[in-house]
């Protein structure tokens, strides 16, 4: 297999790009590496967050042990079931997430059941734990993505554009190249190589943005809870559009319609409601303690 990552637009080329590292003989993937920082990431930025908000620290330690677990269980079961047609054959193989295969969004739904079971147990509020974990899970997911990028996974498209991604074909899934790809393959010295977008990139440096409007949001969130919509608002409306240039969509069982898509702009929806709603509903019960404290002024006056 040929190991080359290039960007060739930005001028950019790594020679050597390998998915593992070997230890005492024992292959150790990058991938697996990469999610491990992003939750070491996550964990460190939800403790910092609870110290400035005067929470207890050592809550978001415990509730990681159990969010990461079940997330990964949630994850590949959410992979797993709208990619029957590769398990089904092979049931040892779902046990295998050394080479990739977990959906974000299977992990963030186990994630949030999670949270709503361990707060109920510990007997803390809910929406506090999602504000402050939120930040964490985006940045987690902003360093996880690349392990998409040592597993030649998770891309779009073929494009030509600035960030343009060349990759050799014997280092990607079959599955994974499209007609168009094909067509515009490039060939040199015997090998074949296609060119797409990194949307794992892409995806990346969206969530960046969407946790610098969540560290810049905080301070002003009217009710708790919020800025965990501003999370799913901002996530799932960047995964719209990424979801639409993958060319390993999970789709719905006999149809062409991508589940992650779908599912990101119901979030979209959803929690743009929530938050008006919400608002309106302050909004509603600050005018009422105006007019309420008027009466009581008045009362007091008379």
């Amino acid at each position: 297999m040929h190991k080359t990552i290039d960007f060739p637009n930005l001028g950019i080329h790594l020679k050597n790009v390998g998915n593992h590292i070997s230890i005492g003989g024992f292959d150790i993937a990058f991938y697996g590496i990469i999610i491990g920082l992003g939750i070491l990431a996550g964990i460190l930025i939800a403790a910092a967050e609870a110290k400035r908000t005067k929470q207890n620290s050592e809550t978001y330690f415990d509730l990681t042990l159990y969010a990461v677990v079940f997330a990964i269980i949630g994850a590949r079961a959410y992979y797993v079931v709208f990619s029957w047609n590769m398990y089904k054959n092979d049931l040892k193989s779902i046990l295998n997430i050394r080479e990739g295969g977990l959906a974000i969004y299977g992990g963030v739904i186990a994630a949030v059941i999670t949270v709503v079971v361990f707060a109920k147990v510990k007997k803390l509020s809910a929406a506090v734990l999602f504000d402050t974990a939120s930040l964490g899970l985006v940045a987690g997911q902003m360093i996880g993505r690349w392990g998409n990028f040592f597993n030649r996974e998770a891309f779009g498209e073929y494009t030509n554009g600035l960030f343009a991604m060349k990759l050799p074909t014997d280092a990607v899934r079959p599955s994974d190249i499209t007609e168009l790809m094909r067509r515009h393959m490039q060939y040199k010295n015997g090998t074949s190589y296609i060119q797409v977008h990194p949307t794992f990139l892409y995806e990346s440096l969206w969530c960046l943005m969407v946790l610098f409007i969540m560290l810049l949001y905080r301070r002003h969130k009217k009710f708790n809870g919020e800025v965990f919509l501003v999370y799913l608002f901002g996530y799932g409306l960047g995964r719209v559009w990424i979801e639409g240039l993958r060319t390993d969509q999970l789709l719905f069982p006999g149809t062409s319609i991508p589940v992650s898509q779908v599912l990101a702009g119901a979030l979209v929806i959803v929690s743009a409601l929530l938050i008006i709603f919400w608002h309106i509903r302050q909004k509603r019960m600050e005018n009422e303690q105006v007019v309420q404290e008027k009466e009581q002024n008045n009362r007091e006056n008379y």
